[in-house]
């Protein structure tokens, strides 16, 4: 067993040796490396805005009015989609994998508040869940495949378990976790569990910081292809 684990350790290093050399020869040769998914697009003259430790995955859509803080991370196949109103990812937040990010299309609630998604600081996104155009404070943690619907607020230190669905206009006062179809009230929350939102959110931002790393500085070359023809650039795909 042991043996078997060396053996796929090598062959694992050898092989991303051998595509980075690859990519690294392509680059000193002339030719820039692009992917034809484009991580970050912009909609109606609005560009997403992010940070340089932002991570965004080279498989991620990050559309429109998009606003990253500092430290925040939208993992693989995540959607964050801001093509009717704004959306913001606060300081350290997470989108996790699948997760979807968007604004109610009409571009204004029942309230008649705008319909924009507001996601705030250390707030961990599980995969697959689904945002839209809610209210999301500091410091809350949403497990995976929950679903909160429009002109809903889900207050800080909260945690919703995974399957929540919290119905449109909804509230989630602080302090509690809530659970089920629709979310109902559980348990108030301990000091640890608190304290484990922000600490779930900073080692999900050390994770992305790793992630980010590896695409430097040879990956880090997703660039729009248009781009590179405006600048004259031999491109081939890579």
């Amino acid at each position: 067993m042991a043996a078997n684990g060396f053996t796929k350790a090598v062959q694992a290093t050898v092989g991303r040796a051998l595509r980075e050399t690859g990519a690294a020869l392509k680059e000193v040769s002339g030719a820039e490396i692009f992917a034809r998914h484009r991580p970050i697009m912009t909609f109606w003259g609005a560009k997403p805005f992010k940070t340089n430790d932002t991570f965004i995955a080279p498989n991620a859509s990050v559309i429109g009015n998009v606003t990253n803080w500092d430290e925040s991370s939208v993992w693989y196949g995540a959607v964050v989609r801001a093509d009717s109103q704004s959306i913001m990812i606060g300081f350290s937040s997470n989108i996790q994998e699948g997760a979807v990010v968007f604004c109610s299309p009409n571009g204004e609630l029942q309230s008649g508040l705008p319909s924009s998604t507001y996601v705030g600081h250390y707030v961990n996104v599980g995969s697959g869940s689904v945002l839209q155009s809610c209210r999301i404070e500091d410091l809350v943690t949403i497990g995976e495949k929950c679903t909160v619907l429009e002109g809903a607020l889900v207050e800080s230190h909260c945690i919703l378990e995974s399957g929540t669905v919290v119905p449109a206009y909804a509230r989630i006062p602080s302090g509690q976790k809530w659970g089920g179809n629709p979310a109902t009230y559980i348990a108030d929350l301990t000091d640890d569990e608190k304290a484990s939102i922000q600490a779930k959110a900073e080692k999900i931002h050390l994770l992305a910081r790793e992630h980010l790393l590896e695409f430097l500085p040879i990956g880090n070359t997703f660039v729009h292809l248009e781009e590179l023809e405006r600048m004259g650039v031999e491109t081939k795909e890579g």
